[in-house]
């Protein structure tokens, strides 16, 4: 039986891996899926909790989000034959699908498994009951802010990314709130550009609802105004 810890580079899945190990458990892999649009903080953070937990290693799996998002070949419905899947959609969640896929497959290749999850104990909702699937925050009662101060006193602070937005996880995905979207907008300019390049090459709008230069715009009249999205 092996023991995997699925590891986001969040604060959950981080005090989960650092509580396991506190209390003596046994952990054979910590596995991170990198779609490659993780916030850099994100990065750093995975390579100094690596140094922490050594002589454990973190396995990195990825996909190629680049040739999904602008080249592969879509090969059914009303545009089969055309390139490029795009920004993901509420029909089409091809990133997620892709991540889980990934995992999938790895863990496929371990024979017996049990798997360890870092959803909050106040999110205990998300925790669906599976065979060889274990979450350890929520039995332990564990909320996000006891995860993330947790964190804090072992040192790791994700250079303050957690003082500017709630939870980590893909700096251009489409299903963040527009609050959340403004944040990146007004503090990750860098990252804001990233979006705005990934927008001039997909042949769909970032949102069902807004592109990002529409966003953009809204962002604009709401500093004039001073309000604020929801």
């Amino acid at each position: 039986m092996k023991h995997v810890v699925s590891l986001s580079g969040g604060k959950d899945s981080t005090a989960m891996l650092l509580m396991m190990l506190e209390r003596g458990m046994q952990v054979d892999y910590v596995v991170f899926v990198d779609t490659t649009k993780e916030f850099p903080q994100v990065y750093r953070h995975i390579e100094k909790l690596e140094k922490y937990i050594s002589p454990l290693k973190i396995t990195r799996l990825s996909f190629d989000y680049d040739y999904y998002f602008e080249t592969r070949e879509l090969t059914k419905g009303k545009r089969k034959g055309e390139r490029g899947y795009g920004f993901p959609s509420i029909r089409s969640r091809w990133c997620t699908s892709l991540k889980r896929e990934t995992i999938k497959k790895f863990i496929k290749s371990l024979g017996d498994v049990t798997q360890y999850f870092g959803i909050a104990y106040d999110e205990k909702r998300r925790a669906k009951e599976r065979p060889g699937v274990v979450y350890p925050l929520v039995e332990w009662r564990v909320t996000e802010r006891q995860a993330l101060e947790y964190c804090y006193s072992k040192g790791f602070n994700w250079e303050g990314l957690y003082e500017i937005i709630p939870r980590t996880g893909c700096y251009c995905c489409p299903f963040m709130s527009l609050k959340r979207l403004k944040t990146i907008y007004t503090h990750f300019p860098d990252l804001w550009q990233k979006i705005r390049d990934m927008q001039d090459r997909s042949r769909n709008k970032f949102r069902i609802d807004y592109s990002v230069y529409d966003l953009e715009k809204m962002f604009r009249e709401s500093y004039r105004k001073g309000g604020d999205e929801s």
